[in-house]
Parts: structure tokens; sequence; C-alpha cells
């Protein structure tokens, strides 16, 4: 069956945890009266009393993504390249790193990371739920074929969407599924859940952008490094905004290691041992028999301000007592 292909647009048109307790379900109902996820062409819009928050496509590349994404203050905080076209005279890096995403640089061999004739695709099959109230809710299955379309596993995922005052929240449950015979998740740097923060707020510009993680260490020292949580702040149109990703401690192999760049990628990456600091000897390979699963809880906290006016160690714990199995 044919699939649709987005092209490019510009970004005008698109923008024309305490969650888990209670307490913070009850503020964020009295901020967010409505949260709406609607079905379009696309995939699905959610919007927080009428404005964008973020929109899943069913495509993009070669996965399902979420773009735009908008903070708090009412920001877009993920690079918007490749899904708009650059200003000319800019230099492009990485158009696989599509703002929010979850692919893998070796599925039983196959390449879901980068994108071309040799990459998989994750293909959507149908929605499962699409639901809005005090939190948006949107559940998928994908399928993962290789090149000629041989099926490798598939994935069943569900997003879940929420805010409260200085922050907004985007909780991404996942789990895969050997249902094409067995699955290795290879040992490669090249993974898994990822997003690609706004151009502005990356380390390398020198303009404010840090990367701090939840043992203490900081930008080039946070990649490769098991941690229960990495925030990644800095300027998006004269104001510090942050996006942390929390790992569930119900997440495989939590504390997860982290893909992080100071070029602005951030990923949490639990098989790319033997690339990381310390993990030689170590292989982080996964094998699942056929028929088995395993499954990976994150939640997407963006906030204004550092790591420490962002509360994230805060949200970090309120987020990590929240049922997950």
């Amino acid at each position: 069956m044919c699939r649709p292909v987005f092209l490019p647009v510009t970004l005008a048109v698109v923008l024309a945890a305490a969650v888990g307790s209670r307490a913070v379900e009850s503020r964020a109902a009295e901020i967010a009266a409505e949260i709406t996820a609607q079905p379009s062409p696309r995939g699905v819009v959610v919007k927080i009393d009428g404005d964008l928050f973020a929109e899943y496509l069913t495509r993009s590349g070669n996965k399902p993504i979420v773009w735009p994404i908008v903070g708090p203050t009412g920001k877009p905080m993920t690079r918007a390249y490749p899904m708009v076209d650059l200003p000319k005279g800019k230099k492009d890096d990485h158009p696989h790193q599509r703002s929010f995403w979850f692919t893998h640089g070796s599925v039983n061999g196959v390449s879901f990371w980068e994108e071309g004739g040799k990459a998989g695709s994750i293909v959507h099959r149908r929605f499962v739920e699409v639901a809005g109230g005090h939190e948006g809710v949107i559940v998928a299955e994908n399928d993962w074929l290789a090149p000629g379309g041989k099926k490798v596993c598939e994935d069943l995922r569900r997003l879940k969407f929420g805010a409260e005052k200085d922050a907004r929240w985007i909780d991404f449950d996942i789990t895969l599924k050997a249902t094409a015979g067995p699955l290795t998740f290879g040992d490669t740097k090249e993974g898994t859940f990822g997003v690609r923060v706004a151009d502005t707020m990356k380390v390398d510009l020198k303009q404010g952008g840090k990367i701090v993680n939840s043992e203490g260490q900081t930008d080039q020292n946070a990649w490769g490094r098991p941690a229960a949580w990495v925030d990644y702040y800095g300027p998006v149109d004269g104001e510090t905004l942050g996006i942390a990703i929390l790992n569930h401690p119900d997440s495989f192999r939590f504390p997860t290691t982290w893909h992080v760049r100071t070029y602005g990628l951030f990923a949490a990456n639990p098989f790319g041992l033997h690339d990381f600091p310390d993990g030689q000897k170590a292989d982080g390979t996964h094998k699942v028999p056929a028929g088995g699963s395993f499954s990976l809880y994150y939640r997407v906290w963006l906030h204004k301000g550092d790591a420490k006016e962002g509360k994230v160690g805060e949200a970090y714990r309120a987020y990590a007592q929240t049922p997950k199995k």
C-alpha cells in the first residue's frame, strides 16, 4: 500500500512530573482547560486550549516523528530542519535527526537510524487510540521493514501530552515485539530515542547552551554515561529554555546511557555500550526470542530556565513513582 510523503513546509504554516501524582494532574487541569488530539491528513495534531503543542507525523523521512513541539512559553523547541528548508547558505547536518523520533542503527543487521536506499523504514500501520482531555493520548502500531519490504519487527507506542504552569511534557512508552522471528538490537552508538534541540540551544554555539545529567556531568563529559536524566538547555528567541529526557526506572536497562552531543543531538541509547566511555569490553547487544518483547519508557520535560529553574530533578522523582508495569 502506498504511504503518504510529506514535503517540507514553512514553519509559519505549521505554527499558523509530577504529572503522575494527583496533585500535579489537578494543577495541570487548572492550567490547561483542554488538551485535544485531532486526526489530520499527516497524523494527529495536539493542542492546549486551542493553541498548537505538537503534531505526530506518521511519516517523515523513513519514520514517524513528533514535530513541531512548542514549549511552555509558546516557542518551538526542536530543530525544524529538514521538515523546513534551511535559509540559503546555511549548512545542514544529519537530516535523519528529525525533531523527536525512535529508531536504531542495527536491528537484525538493518539500520533504521539513517535514511536512504540501504536503510530500513518504520511504517505506520494504525492508530489504536487518539484522545484528549486533561492529557492528550496517541497510541499507534508500526511495522519495521527492511529494504525490500521484509518485516523485521513491530512496535506499539503510547504518547501522552500534558502541561502545567511553566512546563509541558510528552511521555513516550514503546514496546518492541519480535513478531517476525528472533530479534537482535545490535551494539552501536547510532540510536535510539532521540530529540534534536533547536539550533540556538546547542552547546557548540557557545551562546549559553548546556548539557547536564543527574550525575552532575556536563557537556562532552555527559556523552555515553549512564544517568537517570539529562537536561539540554539554552537560548531560544531571547530566553533560556530546556528539554530534559527522564528515563523511568522500569525501562529496559535503566539507567540508560546517552548519545548526547554538543552539536544538538540528544538521544537515549541503552545498546551502544562498546562505543561509549568505559564500555570497550562491554557488549550492548540485546536478543529477543521470537514472540518476545521489551519496553522502554521516557518523559520529555519541556521547561523554562536551566535545569534548576526547570525543576528537572523534582520532575524526575515524581515521574519515577508513576507505575509502568
